[in-house]
């Protein structure tokens, strides 16, 4: 198990790195992370949903993805509450105060997956999620050093030397964890580290000296780690890259945004400058499009949005000619309303929508959760994503539907757009890692794709893998995993 001296350490990333690695090497691998919080969801291939880093991870291995390889996923829907997916499925809503109550009570599931995703397997790699050192919340712990324990694993510490104070960190989480715990953790190893790994050298001591556990490398700030899809909002900052003349892309940032790895292809595009426009700050008058992303509390941030004045800017956008695209929640907010008669967002309301779109949305109960594949019917380029939402949508836009999901001779219309064709909107997530759809869509704006984005994410994962076999003791972990 592969723990962090806290959130966004890189642990995700790293799992990700080792499970190619040991690919690379003929092993049968396969990653597990017990409990994970995330509104960018990923479906599987067994028709539920589970956190992005995982589904990136199980590429990573070369297997198709599982629910069993995340079983709890918390998708938070406000500041105080979030919905927990258990085994792919929407479970319950929680507030964040119950939550420490309740969690101890899917264990059971959590080990039953476990249990599946290791059946064939030569090793299984785990991730925690957040810190042990959050000795807060110990209690009734399946994230962390409760599910080690539980599962009886060893573990492997991960500090983040780019934030600074790894030292600290490391030896600082030895001093707060139970005896039982500090046994339990076998070594550490240094994330993220700029310029010349042996400078650090006496520091790794250090760490050695005051907690007992050897290093197992010092792995550097890797590059590649930017081209794999995001899955923590922290990841919006990433840079993002530079050129010349090119088309300009403005993204609202919402309060509850999802699935905004949707955007890392076109992160990615030399001709493409994607703004992220943060709350407080108006959209730029002279972006070509606006992408409004997919939410996790679509009625919720829609009032965000108004709260923000972003609906006068959008409407002022329209009215120059520009163009809007609406993924999933987005979508939904383009159209006249968005009825929540069950109060599955909220108390239940009926809410007026952005009026761009001739579409109106119910929300249900009932989630869709697939993978799916079709054509941009603009085009006819092939595209593949995966659908994540509650509700169904319909009014007169729907008889210009973006795309077309059907498969054997059938059709499924997707989408919406505007009689001129200027406001549009899809229910599907990761429409842009499909290159030829986004090769056709950027070419309407003039702007032409020069980025191979899939194959992009598996030398990014080579890369990585290249990375850990070179910095890390891949041997000695291998010896601790044989150990248990």
């Amino acid at each position: 198990m592969i723990q962090g001296t806290g959130s966004n350490v890189g642990k995700s990333t790293l799992v990700a790195a080792l499970c190619r690695a040991f690919l690379r090497r003929g092993l049968k691998v396969a990653p597990f992370k017990p409990q994970n919080m995330s509104n960018n969801a990923a479906a599987t291939a067994d028709g539920g949903e589970i956190g992005r880093a995982q589904a990136v991870q199980a590429r990573a291995c070369g297997l198709p993805s599982s629910v069993h390889m995340n079983p709890v996923l918390l998708k938070p829907e406000t500041d105080t509450g979030a919905q927990v997916i258990v085994q792919g499925r929407r479970a319950f809503t929680l507030r964040a105060r119950d939550w420490g109550s309740r969690k101890g009570d899917l264990l059971p599931a959590v080990l039953e997956s476990f249990g599946r995703i290791g059946e064939g397997m030569d090793l299984v790699l785990v991730e925690g999620a957040g810190s042990p050192a959050e000795i807060n919340l110990r209690a009734g712990d399946i994230a962390n050093m409760g599910f080690a324990r539980a599962a009886d694993l060893p573990v492997v510490l991960a500090g983040d030397i780019d934030r600074g104070g790894v030292i600290a960190s490391l030896v600082g989480t030895h001093a707060v964890l139970e005896p039982d715990e500090k046994v339990r953790i076998k070594a550490f190893l240094i994330n993220k580290f700029r310029g010349d790994v042996s400078l650090f050298s006496e520091g790794a001591r250090a760490i050695a000296e005051r907690t007992g556990w050897p290093c197992l490398g010092i792995l550097p700030f890797l590059p590649a780690a930017l081209r794999l899809p995001a899955e923590d909002a922290l990841d919006l900052s990433r840079p993002i890259g530079e050129g010349g003349e090119r088309l300009k892309i403005a993204v609202p940032i919402i309060a509850r945004i999802a699935n905004f790895d949707d955007l890392d292809p076109l992160r990615q595009e030399p001709g493409v400058e994607l703004v992220l426009v943060p709350p407080g700050t108006p959209l730029p008058g002279d972006a070509g499009l606006v992408i409004l992303p997919g939410s996790k509390s679509t009625i919720g941030d829609l009032a965000f949005l108004r709260a923000q004045g972003w609906d006068i800017d959008i409407a002022a956008h329209r009215r120059r000619g520009g163009h809007v695209l609406g993924l999933c929640g987005g979508y939904q907010m383009l159209g006249r309303s968005i009825c929540d008669p069950e109060g599955i967002e909220g108390p239940a309301s009926t809410v007026p929508g952005l009026g761009l779109l001739e579409v109106d949305t119910v929300l249900t109960p009932d989630k869709v959760t697939a993978p799916v594949r079709g054509r941009h019917l603009a085009s006819g380029a092939a595209v593949e994503g995966y659908e994540i939402h509650l509700g169904r949508t319909d009014g007169p836009d729907r008889a210009r539907p973006l795309l077309d999901l059907g498969s054997q001779g059938a059709s499924r219309p997707d989408g919406a757009a505007s009689a001129d064709g200027r406001v549009q909107g899809s229910y599907v997530h990761g429409l842009f890692g499909s290159d030829a759809f986004r090769a056709a869509y950027l070419a309407g704006f003039g702007a032409a794709s020069a980025l191979a984005y899939e194959a992009g994410i598996e030398k990014a994962l080579d890369d990585l893998a290249e990375a850990a076999e070179a910095h890390l003791d891949l041997d000695a972990m291998l010896a601790i995993a044989q150990a248990r």
